[in-house]
C-alpha cells in the first residue's frame, strides 16, 4: 500500500467538492486551513468517505476534527494506512 500524498488529497478535494474560485490548490496550501481554502465540514466529510472506501481504512473522527490543514489531513491518512500495514 502506497503513501497518501498531498496531490492525492488535492485531486480528491477537487473531485468531491470542487475548487473555490480564487483558490489555487496548486500553490503553497499545505498549512492553510481548509476553511480558508473554501472547504467546509461537508466537503471534508465527502472526501473522507471516498478515502475510507478507496483505501479500505477508517479514519478516527476525533483526529479528523483536528486535521484542519492539508498537511495534518495527509498525516492522519498515512497513520491509518501504516496501522493497516502493521496489522497485516
Amino acid at each position: 500500500m502506497r503513501q497518501f500524498e498531498l496531490d492525492d488529497l488535492k485531486a480528491l478535494l477537487r473531485e468531491c467538492a470542487g475548487e473555490e474560485e480564487g483558490v489555487d490548490l496548486d500553490g503553497d496550501v499545505v498549512d492553510v486551513p481548509f476553511a480558508e481554502l473554501g472547504y467546509d465540514s461537508l466537503a471534508i466529510l465527502q472526501t473522507t468517505g471516498r478515502i475510507e472506501r478507496d483505501f479500505d481504512i477508517a479514519l478516527d473522527e476525533e483526529a479528523l476534527d483536528e486535521a484542519d490543514t492539508p498537511r495534518a489531513y495527509v498525516d492522519l491518512v498515512n497513520r491509518a494506512l501504516a496501522a493497516v500495514r502493521a496489522a497485516a
